[in-house]
């Protein structure tokens, strides 16, 4: 007897017994509910076009997230001619990433405390 993942899921559901299917690629990438849930996103890329990538896993009402392609590698600071310069990442870093709030000043530790 041979049944489908989902022939058998009904007959295991029926005696509440927990189990779910493994979906194959195709089958994850035509999952309309996946979409709907943001599970499974949509990403355009200016040399690749449109692919579908895994949406964030957690999800907040009040902060929503946006899944965006990866940087290309024309703009990812390397090494060249061998010699390797910081000087690269750090000005790409501070174009990319948003600037850290700074932190309160420690007070001195109290003298009279012991360790």
């Amino acid at each position: 007897m041979t049944k489908t993942k989902f022939e058998a899921m009904d007959i295991l559901n029926k005696d509440d017994i927990p189990c779910g299917p493994i979906l194959s690629m195709k089958e994850l990438a035509e999952d309309q509910s996946l979409r709907a849930t943001g599970t499974v996103v949509e990403v355009d890329h200016p040399e690749r076009g449109k692919y579908l990538s895994v949406g964030n896993p957690i999800k907040m009402s009040d902060s929503p997230t946006e899944v965006t392609r990866s940087p290309l590698l024309a703009n990812i600071p390397t090494r060249s001619s061998g010699r390797f310069s910081a000087l690269p990442i750090i000005r790409w870093r501070r174009s990319t990433i948003p600037a850290r709030s700074t932190r309160p000043e420690r007070s001195p530790p109290n003298s009279n405390h012991m360790f």
